[in-house]
């Protein structure tokens, strides 16, 4: 044996035995303490969640019944001068007379089928979904006895978590409640040169209106609490709540977490992972911004990305509309090409979406966005090899697409990519090596990739011994030099989201 060859045995092996005291440790750990060294002994993203690359969820409650505006209408309903509450006192009268709690009667989700929802999102290519549990509106979806303003007890007198939740997994997904209540807490009821302006509590303050209640039930659909402690202490037994009823794979927060104190973010984690070490099963958390360290929670780019690979797992949540998140009559929605092109750059760069439907309030996701998840669906049956699973290249591609500027940060979701754009993924095994044209690249064109070409830098990770096109199965030309590479575009029916060619590797 060659010294190469020597140190090559021992590499491996010391690999092994770090991954066995890394499986060790985790087995070792009995039970999480809400402190910062505890919990990041837990890691922040299962192997199951790299492999994953989509999950669904959807925005839907009681500010569905108007579909006019945005998901904020029960916060733009009480500002003055607001368009929202133009049309508000227009349709249904002064906020006065019909406040935003007079919409949950009419939240009647009548045509909610869990189980057709379950099988679409399936059917779409989701490995995990579930609901908005809660909006910056206070209304909980699911079977609470710590939120007297739930689905269970009013509006549509069902458990819509639980039932989702039921459905998910007989179709062997995994599950994910997403929280955006931390900015449900009212935090300016004591600062007068706040009163109407404020942006850090969602329904805007002041005496004189109706979300200043003190009608001892009405004030929590508010957050309308005597201190922001005691609302502090009710967001974290809703959060308990939810895992100990329904033990969700992925807890998801919105913007806001970081509003909360952090001995409430640390109860929470706690009670999270311990939960995950009770039922045997690898739990999660994801967040925006800096709201959560990084060792234990997953980031999150909202509509957008990152513009550059990452070496661990990130998140992008993304809605199928072109801008809103909720049903909104006559609001446009994105195109599968367009959303099936962005969802492969975030593949290609470690990241995993998070893709928003916007169901009516009667409970039907209607035909467009239907016909929409069908073509993404679609797509995803005859290409999927090239993404579950699968790990980022040494880069992610390259191309002429102007990224633009994400929602928050990052890169845009709605990129205009061409079959210019160029990504990579590698199998796990590194057995195979998958090429993404974003688009339809022209039959018989000889297409150059220095980047992946010669035998130095970037180039696959193992000898090429065929190359085909994924769908028609298509035998590809390519010419591996010692500077660059060629692919020629087959003369086959090709797709018109995106083109996959499998590079097989020894």
């Amino acid at each position: 044996m060659n010294q190469n060859r020597i140190f090559i045995v021992v590499f491996i092996l010391l690999l092994v035995a770090c991954k066995q005291v890394e499986v060790n440790t985790n087995k070792q750990i009995e039970k999480y303490q809400p402190t910062l060294a505890s919990l990041k002994k837990h890691g922040a993203a299962p192997e199951w969640f790299a492999d994953a690359k989509l999950g669904m969820y959807f925005h839907w409650g009681p500010y569905s019944v108007p579909a006019y505006g945005s998901a904020w209408y029960p916060h733009n309903m009480y500002k003055d001068n607001n368009g929202v509450r133009k049309h508000h006192e227009k349709t249904y009268g002064s906020i006065y007379e019909f406040g935003y709690e007079d919409f949950i009667p009419m939240f009647k989700a009548e045509k909610f089928d869990p189980d057709d929802w379950a099988k679409l999102f399936k059917d779409t290519g989701a490995k995990f979904a579930g609901p908005v549990a809660q909006h910056h509106d206070g209304f909980a979806m699911w079977n609470s006895d710590v939120n007297p303003w739930n689905a269970a007890d009013m509006g549509p007198k069902r458990d819509i978590l639980g039932d989702i939740f039921k459905s998910l997994k007989k179709e062997g997904l995994k599950t994910i409640a997403t929280f955006h209540h931390a900015r449900n807490g009212q935090r300016n009821a004591d600062k007068p040169e706040l009163w109407k302006k404020a942006y850090n509590s969602h329904y805007v303050y002041h005496p004189d209106l109706p979300t200043a209640t003190t009608d001892e039930k009405l004030r929590k659909l508010f957050g309308n609490f005597e201190t922001i402690e005691e609302f502090n202490q009710y967001w974290l037994e809703q959060v308990n709540e939810v895992i100990d009823k329904y033990s969700p794979d992925i807890l998801w927060y919105d913007s806001w977490l970081n509003l909360i104190p952090e001995n409430k973010i640390l109860q929470m984690a706690a009670h999270h992972f311990n939960n995950g070490l009770k039922e045997n099963k690898e739990v999660m958390l994801a967040h925006k911004q800096e709201d959560l360290p990084k060792e234990f929670s997953v980031l999150d780019y909202e509509q957008g990305g990152r513009k550059d690979s990452w070496p661990t797992p990130w998140m992008t949540d993304v809605t199928l509309g072109k801008n809103r998140w909720m049903y909104v009559e006559g609001h446009p929605y994105k195109t599968a090409d367009l959303v099936v092109r962005n969802m492969i750059d975030v593949w290609s760069k470690n990241g995993v979406v998070l893709l928003n439907v916007s169901p009516r309030a009667d409970g039907v996701i209607n035909k467009e966005q239907r016909a929409i998840l069908k073509e993404i669906g679609d797509w995803m049956k005859v290409h999927g090899e090239a993404v579950y699973g699968t790990r980022p290249h040494n880069i992610f591609g390259f191309g002429n697409a102007k990224t633009g500027k994400g929602h928050n940060a990052g890169q845009s979701s709605t990129v205009q990519y061409t079959a210019d754009d160029v990504r990579f993924t590698v199998a796990k095994d590194k057995k195979a090596m998958y090429i993404f044209f974003l688009g339809k690249p022209e039959i018989g064109k000889r297409i150059q990739m220095k980047s992946i070409g010669g035998y130095h830098r970037n180039i696959p990770p193992g000898k090429i011994k065929k190359i085909i096109h994924l769908g028609s199965n298509a035998a590809t030309k390519f010419e591996h030099s010692t500077s660059t590479f060629f692919l020629t575009i087959p003369d086959t029916e090709l797709n018109n989201l995106a083109n996959v060619f499998k590079l097989e590797l020894d």
